[in-house]
């Protein structure tokens, strides 16, 4: 098997926590267990690859860059990127490193800083376009006091209900290549356990001189997820969120998990707008893109329920058809 796996936020950062290094080292820490005993259950022909996101990580940064900009200059949001794919990155790094050693699995673990080409013609970069939820979840009170703030920040409702459920939105264009991909494949051919395309990868543009160059964007996690699971030749792709199974009229009357469905079903439940575009959204598109490509299989879950989704026994397992 050659798995891809793409962690959510949770994986980092919980929506009630500060942020803080030992809260995101805790968190890190029970994400590399149940990782772990995915690599100690392979064989010696079998692959993991992680990517993660980076939303709480990237957001806070720019709270930080705009609360001290009057000493320090603030970092467009491809630095806050990189900056951010390396801190999570080492966390995860040496979590899975530590409870690998602790279970005896002579597994190497490295970390990539990693760039995802996009188009500059991206609809996502024209206004109200932009999708990508990044920072804290606020409350409507607290959104409306950031706008009067910065007027040129986009604001979108990302849950339904009340309470905490508005974050800024910036451009989420599409992930058209990884630049970085004949060497993350080597890796993972090499039998390396990579942590690559992390917050969706550093994102850049071509330019017309050829030269690559950063831009103001988060590339969704998932869909660039997808683009590193072809990379790798993966067969399988597992979705991880805080929920064990994607749904039908989510926080709706007739609200109904999903067990194993085929690609066509999932496509029409897309279609029909049964999963919201800032959250479980996109994760169903990277599974169908992966399905499409030639994927066996993908699943969406929750963490705590990983080896049991892999083993068929819960998540919701997307299957060709």
């Amino acid at each position: 098997m050659k798995l891809l796996v793409a962690l959510g936020g949770n994986a980092i950062k919980q929506a009630n926590e500060k942020g803080t290094t030992l809260e995101q080292f805790i968190n890190c820490k029970k994400t590399a267990t149940f990782l772990a005993k995915v690599v100690k259950k392979m064989g010696p022909q079998d692959r993991l690859v992680i990517t993660h996101g980076n939303g709480p990580q990237v957001g806070n940064l720019a709270v930080q860059n705009d609360v001290a900009k009057e000493n320090i200059p603030p970092q467009d949001l491809d630095i806050l990127g990189a900056m951010t794919q390396g801190q999570i990155g080492y966390m995860l790094q040496q979590m899975m490193d530590n409870q690998l050693r602790d279970l005896g699995a002579k597994v190497p673990v490295i970390a990539v800083v990693n760039r995802v080409r996009v188009s500059r013609d991206d609809p996502e970069f024209r206004g109200e376009n932009a999708s990508k939820p990044v920072g804290n979840f606020l409350t409507e009170d607290e959104m409306k006091q950031v706008k009067a703030k910065h007027p040129e920040y986009i604001f979108k409702k990302v849950k339904p209900g009340d309470g905490k459920v508005w974050r800024r939105v910036v451009p989420s264009p599409d992930p058209a290549e990884n630049v970085e991909a004949d060497a993350i494949k080597k890796l993972v051919d090499a039998g390396v356990v990579v942590i690559a395309s992390g917050g969706g990868g550093i994102p850049v543009v071509l330019d017309p001189d050829g030269h690559l160059r950063g831009v103001e964007a988060v590339i969704d996690k998932d869909l660039a997820g997808e683009k590193l699971a072809e990379v790798v030749g993966a067969d399988t792709l597992l979705v991880l969120t805080d929920v064990e199974k994607a749904k039908l009229n989510f926080g709706k009357p007739g609200e109904k998990a999903l067990d194993k469905i085929t690609v066509s079903e999932a496509k029409k439940y897309l279609q029909e707008g049964h999963f919201l575009a800032g959250s479980m959204g996109p994760k169903v598109k990277a599974c169908l893109r992966f399905m499409d490509w030639g994927g066996e299989r993908a699943i969406i879950t929750s963490l705590d329920k990983v080896i049991e989704a892999l083993d068929g026994k819960t998540g919701t397992q997307i299957v060709k058809g």
